[in-house]
């Protein structure tokens, strides 16, 4: 049925492998992880789990010879070891010519810029004086959003900077600066893309984000947008993977502006926090979709079953350490209620530990209930 039982490979072991797992061991699939946390969500689940660095050329290799097709969970690999693994014939997706630009946000950018691709306006700072330098100069005007090239998730490295006291908190990296705009909503739309050449994409969602942290907080399917945007939002994702030439899965995050404009913020190669609705949400989850794609099956159904609202569940400030969650038996016997606790021992502050989805037809019964849990689900620490 799967040509042969082949090996699959992936590198990092967090929630989104653990994810992957469970529909991979539902259809008996090999599945090997490689990840520098031994204890890490993955671990028990695959058929034979690796510590290793994702980032070192030796591990990843070493790691890539043992499997007959390589996928990922986090974009902070080392992509020379793809390169190299592919040049020896692995089957490597997303391809290490996608995840070398995406997991730069200045080549990502510069990316969209040569495709006619429409974003915010930018400018690419190699680290902390040269900034400065230009802010002074008066280059460049105060506020903008400043994202390190590099290294970023999560809402970590990306800071707004409204004037000298946030430029001096920042760290001294290669950097993109972006123009302040004005945002009515934040979307994503997810595409899956397979070898044989079938590409199709999932129904817009809307995305509401912790004004403190810059994490996602809520995930809203369908976007509460008219037919029109919806329509241009897919469209415009699917530019994107296109010129890509992407195999495999890939998020595409847009801004809707004041002036209804989409613009493509960033995109992320691998399973996304916009999308965990869609395990029962979706016909088919973008879990599945990821196997389906990276194996080369027909793709499985994008439509959405019913109205969801997702829920990230974090660590409650002040928390450090292992974890402990209360009152989560208010929340287990409330109906279209599902919730997915990720399996990590420690937490910390802001620290995802998991999410809840609410399905429930009327979309805005399903965020009102969402929040309640949001404010009853406490995830702390051992004191």
């Amino acid at each position: 049925m799967f040509k042969e039982n082949r090996i699959i490979g992936i590198l990092g072991g967090g929630q989104l492998g653990k994810m992957v797992l469970d529909v991979a061991n539902k259809w008996g699939l090999q599945v090997y992880i490689l990840d520098s946390n031994e204890n890490c969500p993955s671990s028990k689940l695959c058929s034979k789990f690796f510590k290793g660095d994702l980032m070192d050329f030796d591990t990843v290799v070493n790691f890539g010879k043992m499997v007959d097709i390589l996928t990922i969970e986090i974009e902070n690999v080392n992509v020379e070891a793809l390169k190299f693994l592919e040049s020896n014939g692995l089957e490597v997706s997303p391809q290490s010519k996608v995840i070398e630009i995406i997991q730069d946000k200045s080549k990502q950018k510069e990316f969209y810029i040569n495709n006619q691709i429409p974003t915010s306006s930018f400018k690419i700072f190699t680290g902390k004086n040269e900034l400065k330098e230009s802010v002074s100069k008066g280059e460049i005007s105060l506020p903008f959003i400043w994202k390190a090239s590099r290294m970023g998730y999560d809402g970590y490295g990306v800071n707004k900077i409204s004037n000298n006291k946030d430029l001096e908190k920042i760290d001294d990296c290669p950097c993109i600066i972006e123009e302040l705009i004005s945002i009515k909503k934040e979307l994503s739309v997810m595409i899956a893309s397979r070898k044989s050449g079938e590409l199709i994409n999932y129904p817009v969602v809307e995305m509401e984000f912790n004004s403190d942290s810059n994490q996602v907080e809520y995930i809203l399917s369908p976007a509460k947008i008219n037919n029109d945007l919806k329509s241009n939002a897919e469209e415009l994702a699917i530019e994107v993977a296109k010129k890509l030439k992407i195999t495999g899965i890939l998020a595409v995050e847009m801004f809707l502006n004041s002036e209804d404009e989409i613009l493509v913020n960033e995109v992320a190669p691998r399973p996304h926090n916009s999308y965990h609705f869609s395990i029962e949400g979706s016909y088919t989850s973008q879990f599945e979709q990821l196997l389906r794609s990276i194996l080369d099956m027909p793709l499985g159904s994008t439509k959405i079953i019913e109205a969801a609202v997702m829920v990230n569940l974090v660590g409650e400030k002040g928390s450090n350490g292992p974890v402990i969650y209360k009152n989560f038996d208010q929340i287990i016997g409330l109906e279209g209620v599902n919730p997915h606790i990720y399996g990590k021992f420690e937490t910390r502050f802001n620290r995802k530990m998991g999410h809840v989805t609410v399905i429930n037809e009327n979309i805005d019964k399903a965020k009102v209930l969402a929040k309640e849990i949001k404010e009853t689900i406490i995830i702390t620490s051992k004191k």
